[in-house]
């Protein structure tokens, strides 16, 4: 087979466009069979908002895996692996069940269950972890029995990561795809560079899932106008634990001429073996994080560790001040961080170079981090060419005959309203200063409840 980079390329747009020309469709259906489930406290979206999207991304993904059986440098991943086979079929009985959860939501040993005969399905045809990469132990055989328990926990950790980690507009699926993309850096260059074949099945599951989540994110950014939902997030991350499964147990050391030299070279060299097993950890990596700080949260305040609240990572994020898109992109760049961090390392883990530039952008996404506690002010001559929250106040000057009636910072004062306040619904609460309205990004303020139940009922 040729290099295939056209090939690849193609069948991720596909899988793009068939994903975002899917969605609008599905959004329609989702409205009409009533799945928008009510807004929940610890949600951060304002409108009851239709879910399903993971019937677009399903679509996506079957329209890459049928163009790339009929591609030249491709077919032959169909010809001598069983792998995409099963990856559609464990994808297939995922899908259902998280389309079931959207709809009627259904119990979660019900779903833990459904994901664990997902993973079993995948094994029984072939997609299987093989052996274990051990450091200073070198290649470790497993019985079929180890194979079968690894596979089924990698797959049942990475799906529930993803739908752990699907809190924001676009969060999910952008993460899943930089994760994706660096993985797919990471097999082409087995397969290409190293001419190890067995890495082909990986390559193509790494492009279809780049290609599922940017044909969905147009969609899905904010303000939302749809969710991709259990039915989207338990399919990407099946997709993304299959990868790594397949690629696992298919490197030949031998072929990678990696115990040249000393035994000191050697272990460095066998750093590109171990990867298959680190990437799926930079999704993990993050909500994993959030998930033990959670249950310390909740155990500590005597709560259940299973009690939904609003302490994750991303309300953090809001509540320090970052708005809904740079929450966003902040965790994108972390991830970004990670995933790429841990290729660039596997390829030159000799060099100092790759671990001083993470070190130095680790800095700058500390800085941007905490940039909201530190909000400059510009001079006032230039409040014209700067947003609203950099501009210095003009100091409000005190009379002694009235100072009760100068209203206070961040309020406005009733006559600049007129009289038609008294008019307005006495019921509906009072939004908070720097709270903006349905579709804006702002920090997490009093969230306002809807007085009537029919616009809560709206599809927008």
């Amino acid at each position: 087979m040729g290099q295939p980079v056209r090939d690849y390329l193609l069948t991720l747009c596909v899988a793009a466009a068939v994903t975002y020309l899917l969605t609008g469709p599905v959004r329609k259906f989702a409205i009409a069979i009533g799945a928008m489930p009510a807004i929940r406290a610890r949600d951060v979206h304002r409108e009851p908002t239709p879910r399903l999207g993971g019937i677009a991304m399903f679509g996506g993904l079957c329209a890459g895996l049928i163009v790339a059986s009929h591609l030249f440098n491709l077919g032959g991943v169909f010809e001598l692996s069983n792998e995409p086979r099963a990856l559609l079929s464990g994808a297939a009985l995922i899908w259902l069940i998280g389309v079931l959860d959207d709809k009627f939501e259904i119990d979660a040993l019900i779903k833990l269950g459904g994901q664990m005969i997902a993973a079993a399905v995948m094994v029984i045809q072939g997609l299987t972890i093989l052996w274990l990469p051990i450091p200073g132990v070198g290649t470790v055989a497993l019985t079929p029995w180890q194979g079968t328990l690894l596979t089924v926990a990698l797959v049942v950790i990475t799906i529930n990561a993803v739908n752990f980690v699907d809190g924001l507009d676009g969060l999910a699926a952008g993460m899943v795809c930089i994760a994706a993309a660096a993985f797919f850096l990471y097999t082409y260059r087995l397969w290409y560079g190293y001419g190890i074949e067995a890495a082909a099945p990986a390559t193509l599951f790494a492009a279809i899932l780049m290609g599922m989540c940017l044909g969905f994110l147009p969609h899905n950014m904010h303000p939302a106008r749809i969710f991709m939902g259990d039915s989207g997030s338990m399919l990407i991350g099946l997709v993304l634990a299959a990868g790594a499964i397949s690629v696992t147990g298919q490197v030949d050391p031998d072929a990678m001429k990696l115990f040249e030299g000393s035994e000191r070279q050697a272990t460095h060299a066998m750093l590109p073996v171990f990867i298959p097993l680190l990437l799926p950890l930079t999704i993990i990596a993050i909500p994993a994080a959030d998930l033990v700080l959670a249950i310390v949260r909740r155990t500590w305040n005597g709560q259940s560790p299973f009690a939904a609240d609003r302490g994750h990572l991303h309300h953090r994020l809001l509540e320090i001040g970052h708005s809904h898109s740079r929450s966003v992109l902040i965790m994108y760049f972390w991830s970004a961080l990670i995933a790429f961090g841990a290729v660039g390392y596997s390829v030159h883990s000799a060099s100092m170079w790759i671990v001083l530039v993470v070190v130095f952008l680790s800095a700058i996404g500390l800085v941007l981090l905490l940039l909201p506690r530190f909000t400059p002010r510009a001079p006032r001559w230039a409040n014209s060419l700067v947003p609203p929250r950099y501009r210095r106040r003009r100091p409000v000057a005190l009379t002694e005959e009235s100072p009760e009636e100068l209203p206070e910072e961040g309020t406005v004062a009733p006559e600049a309203h007129g009289s038609h306040l008294a008019d307005e619904d006495a019921d509906t609460p009072p939004v908070a200063v720097g709270v903006s309205g349905v579709n804006g990004a702002t920090a997490i303020g009093t969230r306002s409840r809807f007085s009537d139940r029919r616009r809560a009922n709206s599809s927008r």
